[in-house]
């Protein structure tokens, strides 16, 4: 294959990667590979494969260009796979040659990115495949690793789901504390809708009538926080009948094997949290030989 970029439509862009794989390779690396200098031929070359073992949805691909030519810019990768590609154990998904050195020094760091990546985006693809042909969408959360959330969101993508705000200036979403520290539901709408007209505003509920009073203020977003099936199916019902076309947002607790029943309330968007703070790393390995 070697496709030329193996990573899908807004991949992060050199400036936003350059610090996050640079502090990587400095926290792995040090002053160097002390146990390759010490084993491995100088001027030694080598290739490698990267191997999946265990099924999954890969991203993060191009990560390894990242790595390895900082390390020594004549390595070469030739990809087998691209970002938003399944995998089954045994898969290849990437060769790679060059100064067996390099290779090896880079070897953990490129994996911790690319097991990282690809565990997101399997666990994403598992929860869009659960909503399948209800028409609501999975999306994620800003609960990520500090520094890599500009990745983790794009293996999401990668997995099929959909990217909640990234920073907290792209939208406003009244939660809890500023809805105590604005006086109320009602007043705080009011005020947000008031100050920052041109943003999308959402607003967190937590019962049926702060759905009523927060569409009565001028809400036409709702995250419906810790709500279950039957409650989300009581909010639709309430705002039919007051004839508002408000969109509902649900999150707090959804797992595999409850998610379809939200979507199937009434649901529309639903956000899940694991999806960047636990999803565990796709199982992948890389086997090394001298040439």
């Amino acid at each position: 294959m070697n496709p030329e970029n193996p990573s899908a439509r807004g991949w992060p862009d050199e400036d936003e990667l350059a610090p996050i794989v640079e502090a990587a390779l400095a926290e792995d690396v040090g002053k160097g590979d002390a146990t390759t200098r010490a084993c491995v031929p100088s001027g030694a070359v080598g290739g490698g494969r990267i191997i999946a073992k265990a099924p999954g949805r890969l991203a993060g691909l191009a990560i390894l260009s990242s790595v390895y030519h900082r390390l020594d810019p004549g390595i070469v990768i030739d990809y087998a796979r691209a970002d938003g590609d399944p995998v089954q154990p045994g898969d290849e998904i990437a060769a790679l040659e060059g100064a067996f050195e390099a290779l090896l020094t880079g070897e953990r760091s490129a994996l911790n990115f690319l097991t990282l990546l690809s565990g997101v985006a399997t666990l994403t693809a598992r929860y869009v495949e659960a909503i399948d042909g209800t028409g609501a969408k999975i999306l994620d959360t800003r609960k990520t690793i500090p520094g890599f959330r500009v990745l983790q969101k794009y293996a999401v993508r990668c997995g099929g789901g959909t990217n909640h705000r990234m920073r907290l200036d792209d939208e406003l979403l009244l939660k809890e504390n500023h809805i105590a520290a604005a006086g109320g539901v009602a007043p705080a709408v009011r005020s947000a809708i008031a100050r920052a007209p041109d943003l999308t505003l959402r607003l967190e509920v937590r019962t049926l009538e702060e759905v009523r009073e927060g569409v009565d203020a001028g809400a036409r977003a709702l995250l419906l926080d810790n709500f279950q099936p039957d409650d989300v199916r009581a909010a639709r019902k309430m705002l039919d009948a007051m004839g508002r076309r408000v969109e509902i947002e649900v999150s707090g607790g959804l797992r595999l094997d409850t998610v379809r029943s939200f979507a199937e309330a009434g649901a529309v968007r639903l956000s899940v949290g694991a999806l960047t703070h636990s999803a565990p790393a796709l199982d992948l390995s890389m086997l090394l030989d001298l040439r």
